[in-house]
């Protein structure tokens, strides 16, 4: 089992999710897919769903506060959603720029939407996998699957995976702690160890916090891929920028995983060129 997607390049995959940082604004979708793009992400990732089927009958007419006034919850959800004509603009500048994008669907219609386009991955939300109609759905298309496990149980987790093993779809457990943004005591790390061990697959991390130093963390531990959320600004409107990454973080965190990926060597013992003029100098015996 190789843990890591390219096996050419041995690199931790690492997913920019846009999520509905754009607010429903394809211009500022392409400024964060820019930026992630000369940051070194190698995928941003977006959410897709029909908010007539995913927004719970009780929430569709509270009352929602929004930068374009206020509106029911169900109208502000529909107010962010892009629509077939703006994902075709996003697909358009991704091949553009060579950088891959997915989405996670949150229902049937929105796995149907996503067949327009020839996307590599598919994404399941934590708050997903205990959907098992959309989970049957999803693994049909057989690509190669990210499962976020936040919000759920081994029993959950046991059953997405047999249904993804049964429609022979290869998947990746993504641990996730879905908090946002989530405080370091909470991000039960070791979860990227114990899961790889129990489940005998590759293990990927998709975090909510601020800081980048979990991601790396996460890497250290075996997680093949890393997922964070980012945003062209923390202070923009929207329930997910406060658990996002800048552009600066963006890159930091890129950085820090490629020269972790350095470091880490051949795991093979001996002495290198560099050591033996110190050895020659300090030998006195």
């Amino acid at each position: 089992m190789n843990r890591f997607l390219n096996k050419k390049k041995n690199k931790v995959f690492l997913i920019g999710e846009i999520g509905i940082n754009h607010n429903g604004d394809v211009k500022i979708a392409k400024k964060i897919i820019k930026n992630a793009k000369l940051a070194g992400f190698d995928a941003v990732k977006f959410q897709k769903r029909n908010p007539d089927v995913c927004v719970p009958d009780s929430k569709k007419d509270s009352l929602k506060e929004t930068p374009w006034g206020p509106m029911s919850y169900l109208d502000y959800k529909k107010k962010i959603e892009l629509n077939f004509k703006q994902f075709n603009e996003i697909d358009s500048y991704c091949k553009k720029i060579k950088i891959d994008w997915f989405v996670s669907c949150w229902d049937s219609d929105s796995v149907l939407f996503m067949k327009k386009f020839k996307v590599k991955y598919h994404k399941v939300a934590s708050a997903m996998i205990t959907n098992k109609k959309l989970l049957v759905e999803i693994a049909k298309q057989k690509k190669l699957t990210f499962i976020s496990t936040g919000m759920s149980t081994y029993k959950d987790i046991n059953t997405a995976v047999s249904i993804f093993k049964k429609h022979k779809c290869k998947y990746i457990l993504m641990h996730s702690v879905s908090v946002y943004p989530c405080p370091d005591e909470l991000l039960n790390l070791n979860m990227v160890k114990i899961l790889k061990d129990k489940y005998k697959t590759n293990v990927g991390y998709s975090g909510h916090e601020s800081s980048v130093i979990p991601s790396l963390v996460a890497a250290s531990l075996g997680a093949c891929a890393i997922e964070r959320h980012i945003t062209l600004k923390r202070t923009m409107w929207g329930t997910d920028q406060s658990a996002s990454l800048e552009f600066n973080g963006m890159r930091t965190l890129v950085d820090y995983i490629r020269r972790f990926e350095k470091s880490l060597g051949s795991g093979k013992k001996f002495i290198i060129a560099e050591e033996k003029g110190k050895l020659a100098d300090q030998k006195y015996w």
